[in-house]
């Protein structure tokens, strides 16, 4: 089965798409991935999202709107991918997250937008979308989901093994005496924030160069750390209703002096790194497998590493998945869950008192026909790169990746090779 995955993270920048091809074979699921891509959103349309959201107010005309420009983005975007890599059988559209509502500990409702039936028009494909809510339904976070995609992947790894997502909000998957997963705070959020309100084009810390010329304000860090948030105990998510650029700016104040921006952006990167040692070390993990954009901050991978000098700290690529492109391929597996009636993710990913079928599905071209149920999920994942994959250029590269339930705990076997 052929399964596109689509999102678009709490960074809203673009769409990261991945093509999987699903193969089953006993009780372990073999995933290809067959295509990857970054499409940005125009200039115009990251501007009227950004007005749209916390602390931001807006009109149900704005979401109506950005409803169907954000869903006839994605439409093109999938579009392009099948084009490059051939039909599918399903997409699985996450779409873009406009309002996470959490009141206290408790997630209450989640909205995402990006109306799938202009994606299902547009490739004649079924869509699954709005996979969140149900997850909120039974108790859970509607967050992360990528928790399921950790648990096929680590959960044979000696010791304590940890999956940790840098994208907006850094979340993380614990895989040891069960999977317990949740939002640590902020990563990339507050930073982004920040370069965007300084006129910075790009919109985040390349290379974390601004990070690196400037000078951690201690007094602005010991606010920000500060926040009760980071004393809630999992599960809990969180996001830019949250962590935003106003939130910055109270931050600021309460110094009762000017912070310039690149201390400030130094000050973010170093909340980064130090929520999530402090998170990492009171888990006692000892493998911990990065993904997101954060990853391609040397300075907040310098100070996890110097933060956590007793755990191995690899990335996603060693699993097959990577950096940039797991969560795409995280939804991908969530759609195929779903297409063959098997819940999508893990209760104690998410906290919810039952793991739940996500999603709705919007029909293709013809009329839609499931399998039949499967009567029992996969325990192990492998994982197989034979990507084209666009961002900015292409990229190819073949290499497959065996989970530890495969291939035996105490190596992961790799073989690559280019044409």
């Amino acid at each position: 089965m052929r399964v596109l995955g689509m999102i678009s993270g709490t960074s809203h920048d673009g769409i990261d798409v991945a093509v999987v091809e699903f193969d089953l074979d006993g009780s372990t699921l073999y995933g290809r991935v067959a295509h990857t891509a970054t499409t940005e959103y125009s200039g115009v349309l990251r501007e009227r999202l950004r007005e749209a959201l916390p602390p931001e107010q807006t009109t149900l005309a704005a979401v109506c709107e950005l409803d169907t420009l954000i869903g006839q983005a994605f439409a093109e975007a999938a579009e392009k991918a099948i084009h490059r890599a051939g039909p599918v059988d399903l997409v699985v559209s996450h779409g873009q997250t406009v309002y996470h509502w959490i009141h206290g500990a408790r997630a209450l409702g989640t909205l995402q937008i990006g109306q799938p039936a202009w994606i299902a028009e547009r490739t004649g494909s079924p869509v699954l979308s709005d996979v969140r809510i149900r997850d909120i339904t039974v108790g859970g976070q509607g967050a992360p989901l990528v928790s399921y995609l950790d648990a096929l992947l680590l959960g044979a790894l000696e010791g304590r093994p940890a999956a940790l997502n840098l994208g907006g909000i850094a979340n993380m998957t614990l895989v040891a005496d069960g999977v317990t997963a949740y939002d640590i705070g902020p990563a990339n959020a507050l930073i982004d924030a920040v370069v965007v309100e300084s006129g910075n084009e790009l919109g985040y810390d390349l290379d974390g160069r601004i990070a690196a010329a400037g000078v951690v304000d201690e007094t602005l860090l010991d606010i920000l750390l500060q926040d009760p948030y980071y004393r809630l105990p999992a599960p809990k998510s969180t996001g830019k209703e949250h962590f935003h650029g106003d939130y910055v700016r109270q931050a600021v104040a309460r110094t009762g002096r000017h912070v310039d921006m690149a201390d400030t952006v130094a000050t973010l990167t170093e909340l980064t790194v130090q929520t999530v040692v402090a998170d990492v070390r009171a888990a006692g993990v000892t493998t911990l497998v990065a993904s997101g954009g954060g990853v391609h901050n040397p300075v907040i991978l310098a100070g996890l590493r110097n933060g956590l000098p007793d755990v191995d700290l690899v990335t996603s690529d060693r699993f097959g998945a990577p950096t940039d492109d797991k969560e795409a391929i995280a939804f991908a597996l969530i759609g195929w869950c779903t297409f063959h009636g098997l819940p999508g993710t893990v209760s104690g990913g998410t906290g919810a008192e039952q793991a739940r079928i996500l999603g709705s599905l919007t029909p293709g071209a013809a009329a839609l026909r499931l399998p039949e149920p499967l009567a029992a999920a996969p325990v192990a994942l492998t994982l197989e790169i034979g990507v084209e994959h666009d961002r900015g250029g292409s990229e190819a590269d073949c290499s497959r990746v065996r989970s530890p339930r495969e291939s035996g705990r105490q190596h992961l076997p790799r073989w690559c090779g280019h044409s």
